[in-house]
């Protein structure tokens, strides 16, 4: 939509006999004016794969359970809140992705009980947000390393890693191109120097497509 366009709102009329009957925060099409389809529908589309996918996840922090079963609502969610209450459910249940928090629950010990049971996990961190921990986290096996301030859009990376296993791919670096910026403001520039052998090995291994690029910005 233009700068300094409206957005369209409740029975807004669109040209002849096109209305719009709800309010909607919508991707147009500018060339016709048709409204192709909403952010939420492209959403539900991206993450459809996650419907009632068997998840575990663990966390010290009883909001931050909180919060992501509810981001996590279309999937089958167990939770834990320490390291031996969690190898139980991995040793009980199977699962279809994890998420680990580091600090706390001996994250990376949990991790490699996952990949173990070929279980994909996410690395959830705030405390443990630095680039050796980042480092450690990929030479651990996981899928993918995210902040927790950005926790909000977990589902999105989660759909992408089940969908690469089911295509076999598992080394993907789709997700780390999306953070790489947000990598590059918080650690500064010049952060992949300390292990430089390891990142040019990583850009070889987990090699990111023009499309998944694309996507990922």
């Amino acid at each position: 939509m233009k700068a300094g366009s409206k957005e369209p709102t409740e029975s807004c009329r669109i040209g002849p006999s096109k209305v719009v009957s709800k309010k909607i925060t919508e991707i147009w099409n500018e060339k016709d004016l048709k409204p192709i389809k909403s952010y939420k529908e492209k959403k539900m589309d991206d993450i459809k794969i996650l419907e009632g996918k068997k998840v575990l996840i663990v966390d010290d922090e009883e909001d931050i359970l909180e919060t992501l079963v509810e981001l996590l609502d279309m999937c089958a969610v167990d939770t834990a809140k320490d390291f031996n209450s969690a190898e139980k459910l991995m040793h009980k249940n199977k699962y279809d992705i994890a998420v680990f928090d580091i600090m706390g629950v001996n994250g990376y010990s949990l991790l490699n009980t996952a990949r173990e049971k070929n279980i994909p996990a996410i690395m959830l961190t705030a405390h443990a947000l630095n680039p050796d921990n980042l480092v450690k986290s990929i030479k651990g096996g996981t899928q993918a390393y995210l902040p927790k301030h950005k926790m909000d859009e977990i589902a999105l990376y989660m759909a992408e890693i089940l969908d690469n296993f089911q295509k076999g791919v598992q080394k993907s670096g789709n997700w780390f191109a999306r953070l790489k910026s947000l990598f590059d403001e918080k650690f500064g520039e010049d952060w992949q120097k300390k292990d430089k052998q390891f990142w040019q090995d990583f850009d070889k291994r987990y090699v990111v497509t023009k499309e998944e690029l694309r996507q990922a910005l």
